[in-house]
């Protein structure tokens, strides 16, 4: 067979040329597989990257979406405020100081500017905003404990109206800052997890800070009356005959 094969060359120079054609064809198809190969490879990691990339941007729109539901709610509190002082300053013998700590702990929250759309990658610019929404948490506990001492607020409609808005407001507050906090933590699992941080690194998805529990927030403020005048002692237990 090969005899046959070898014998129907004219000269060595065609049976060289064949051969060399031969190597060339399957060397061509090797190149081929192997090309087509790398191109299944490239196409897998493309999509695997393009799918990596959607799911961060899903996540962090949910991220945004949170952040700004957490200030819309905060935003609702704060309008609310300038009524509820104007009632309250309306009260004879109001304390006058617990008024001025409400109005420059919302001055202050109104000095932390954060984009009210994107949620911030600044663990410290969150912190600070944390700490001055939660002072005028305080002062408005410490306004609302000091008017059970004045009959005439509690009998006020326009101000059990508005107490009654804030609570609902505060409730709201705590349930967004809730849902916040889990958006942020699946994005941070996402983000932080392999293959997905590969992505995130690349394209710029950073990890977000989250609202963290604030020491004494288990307990209630403390409230000091300055009324100038001593309250009336309670009358003495008697003794059953």
């Amino acid at each position: 067979m090969e005899g046959s094969r070898i014998a129907g060359y004219s000269s060595l120079g065609e049976i060289i040329a064949d051969n060399y054609i031969l190597v060339m064809n399957k060397f061509a198809l090797g190149c081929g597989v192997l090309l087509l190969l790398l191109l299944f490879i490239v196409v897998v990691a493309a999509l695997a990257i393009a799918g990596s990339y959607n799911r961060l941007v899903r996540l962090q729109q949910s991220v945004d979406q949170s952040w700004a539901q957490v200030q819309n709610v905060y935003q609702r509190r704060a309008d609310l405020i300038p009524n509820l002082v104007n009632t309250v300053s309306g009260a004879a013998n109001f304390e006058k100081s617990t008024l001025v700590e409400v109005t420059n702990a919302r001055a202050s929250v109104g000095r932390v500017q954060l984009d009210p759309n994107k949620a911030p990658t600044d663990a410290a610019q969150l912190e600070q905003f944390q700490a001055a929404q939660g002072q005028l948490s305080n002062a408005l506990s410490r306004l609302l404990l000091v008017t059970e001492r004045y009959p005439e607020l509690r009998a006020n409609q326009n101000f059990l109206s508005l107490q009654a808005q804030l609570e609902g407001t505060e409730n709201r507050i705590s349930v967004e800052r809730g849902n916040f906090n889990s958006a942020v933590q699946n994005y941070n699992v996402a983000v932080r997890s392999f293959p997905t941080n590969l992505v995130a690194g690349m394209l710029g998805f950073p990890p977000k800070p989250f609202f963290t529990a604030q020491t004494g927030a288990e307990r209630p403020p403390p409230v000091q009356f300055n009324f100038g005048t001593p309250a009336p002692a309670a009358p003495a237990a008697t003794a059953s005959p």
